[in-house]
């Protein structure tokens, strides 16, 4: 089995695209709260009321505010920058499904997983998964490019 890795927020992770396995996996979990949501309508300008407005998110299939959710597919970030690979990876591509509503309030784990490495071109495919309370809330993947080690 292979490792997993827990976010370590006084240290950065550095993987270089040899030290990396396929099934090797990192979690972090965060609250998605309140304040976030406000927050990240100020950073994006998304104040669909669905995210804000009690009355209004009643009358919705989720019969109450929800979180928007890019703040819990956010947390993948997280996990590539500062946790595996970390320093050094660069972002290329993510595909997302988001399958069932986070509120705020809710404690999500984001769980990545190597999936496939490929070493000529230093990419590096995950899974990406958000969970809430062991129900998936998102599922997707991501294409890493992560630096080999220096010779």
């Amino acid at each position: 089995m292979s490792p997993v890795v827990s976010h370590a927020p006084d240290k950065i992770g550095r993987y270089f695209l040899e030290d990396l396995e396929i099934g090797m996996r990192a979690e972090f979990e965060r609250q998605v709260t309140e304040p976030m949501g406000e927050e990240f309508a100020e950073v994006t300008g998304d104040r669909n009321p669905l995210h804000f407005d009690k009355d209004y998110a009643r009358g919705t299939i989720f019969k109450d505010r929800i979180a928007h959710g890019m703040i819990s597919a956010g947390f993948f970030s997280t996990l590539f920058g500062v946790v595996m690979p970390g320093q050094g990876s660069i972002y290329l591509k993510q595909n997302l499904k988001f399958t069932a509503p986070v509120r705020y309030g809710d404690l999500v784990k984001a769980v990545i997983e190597v999936v496939k490495i490929e070493p000529e071109k230093s990419r590096v495919l995950f899974s990406t998964r958000c969970l809430v309370d062991e129900q998936m809330v998102i599922d997707g993947d991501a294409l890493i490019m992560v630096p080999s080690r220096p010779l």
